[in-house]
């Protein structure tokens, strides 16, 4: 007989109270059930059931093989689940949450293709600047930058690196002079990026050693990275910000890269989703096309 099937007609039997109920279940004849059974004492050497009269019941080794068998059959479904997703294409609704402005300009765009590469899914996205909670918000997969928090329960895949770059405006270095080094950068006026009330750091990577951190100062305080970059050009101050986002205005002269002799601090972004014994196959494609895509908008 078959290991695996006798295995799954006993959890059933054990699961249902009755080898009848287990019958009627599986469309097996009462008997057929008690074969399975004893098929699987037979080769154990051990018996799994109590029998009299009256009841039916577990012996402590029936007891502990019996949730062994539960994680077997459990994982030999979302194996079959898993082949039968290479099979066919990812169906239903994909939910989303991302930060605002990072979601908008490169997050989304990766995902609006896979949804047009399969019609049968939906998306269903969230751009938020709030750490949303997975299991809590029913959320598919999250998109975060910077520094993870260790969760039990969480998975984190990172799928770029932004590249951090100090700039300002012809204007402001007109007036106010042009760093030449990280120590300098405290004497000058900066537009600080705020999220939660939370001030975070300028980072400089230091070679076999912690990066150097420069607190910023200025009276300019913003949570939206695009609006940093509109007031740097204004001449506000100096700005820390992803290459990415303004390389343009790099480009274009409105904006200067400062400090280019320093190593750029590397900003990773993650891919995040709940550990599961089978990831759905509509999550695993958007975190491989997020991988594969993401890095080309940070150069």
């Amino acid at each position: 007989m078959d290991r695996l099937t006798s295995m799954a007609v006993f959890v059933k039997a054990i699961d249902l109270g009755s080898f009848a109920a287990a019958a009627d279940a599986l469309e097996l004849s009462g008997p057929m059930v008690g074969k399975h059974i004893r098929f699987l004492e037979e080769r154990l050497g051990v018996r799994l059931i109590n029998r009299t009269t009256r009841r039916q019941s577990l012996t402590d080794f029936g007891r502990a093989y019996y949730e062994r068998c539960r994680v077997i059959l459990a994982e030999a479904e979302a194996s079959d689940a898993l082949a039968a997703d290479q099979l066919s294409e990812p169906h239903g609704k994909l939910r989303v949450t991302m930060p605002v402005h990072f979601g908008r300009c490169c997050v989304a765009p990766v995902l609006l293709e896979l949804a047009q590469q399969y019609p049968s899914l939906e998306l269903d996205l969230s751009l938020n600047d709030r750490f949303a909670d997975l299991a809590e918000d029913d959320y598919d997969l999250a998109i975060r930058t910077g520094d993870l928090e260790d969760k039990a329960g969480v998975i984190a895949r990172r799928v770029a690196r932004q590249r951090m770059v100090v700039c300002a405006s012809p204007s402001y270095i007109e007036r106010q002079g042009q760093p030449r080094q990280i120590d300098e950068l405290g004497r000058h006026q900066t537009i600080i990026y705020h999220r939660s009330g939370r001030v975070r750091p300028w980072l400089f990577p230091q070679k076999d050693q912690p990066p150097v951190e420069i607190m910023p100062v200025g009276r300019l305080r913003l949570d939206d990275l695009d609006a940093i970059a509109d007031a740097a050009i204004t001449g506000m101050g100096l700005a820390w910000l992803p290459y990415w986002l303004v390389r343009d205005r790099i480009q274009a002269g409105a904006l200067i890269q400062l400090l280019p002799d320093e190593p750029e601090f590397p900003y990773d972004v993650y891919a995040l989703w709940l550990q599961t014994p089978h990831l759905p196959l509509k999550v695993r494609l958007a975190v491989d096309a997020l991988a594969a895509a993401l890095p080309k908008f940070m150069t």
